[in-house]
């Protein structure tokens, strides 16, 4: 393993939740609620969104790519079907630098690569978009 953390929850989805060694605590909140904080999922979507951006960056590095930017946008939704929960997240992804195709074989390897998306492959719906080949 080349590194691990801790997180503590207390609470639920309106509670508390932290990190082990004590540098960062957040409230927690339900999602669609009023009340301050913030809730499992949007932590998600910023985790993901570095992890996958990340990704990109060390693909291209690694494949001598000439990237000369990128950014990642990660949209988590909470779905239910029947009773179970569900994550449904989406990948937009913006590249600077790379022609179309470039483009599209480096956001294929990254999520290839990505933590991520090697964990919720087969367990969630994700949907990866090339911005610049949607727009």
């Amino acid at each position: 393993m080349i590194y691990s953390t801790t997180a503590i929850a207390s609470g639920g989805r309106d509670g508390s939740a932290k990190l082990a060694d004590d540098s960062l605590t957040l409230t927690m909140t339900t999602p669609g609620t009023s009340a301050p904080g913030h809730n499992p999922e949007q932590l998600f979507a910023m985790g993901y969104a570095a992890c996958f951006d990340n990704a990109l960056i060390l693909t291209a590095k690694r494949l001598k790519m000439a990237l000369k930017g990128c950014q990642t946008q990660v949209t988590v939704g909470l779905d239910k079907v029947a009773e179970q929960y569900l994550l449904d997240v989406t990948i937009d992804v913006s590249i600077e630098g790379l022609e179309p195709t470039q483009s599209e074989q480096l956001i294929a390897l990254a999520h290839e690569v990505c933590p991520y998306s090697n964990a919720l492959r087969g367990n969630a719906k994700v949907r990866v978009k090339n911005l610049e080949q949607s727009a």
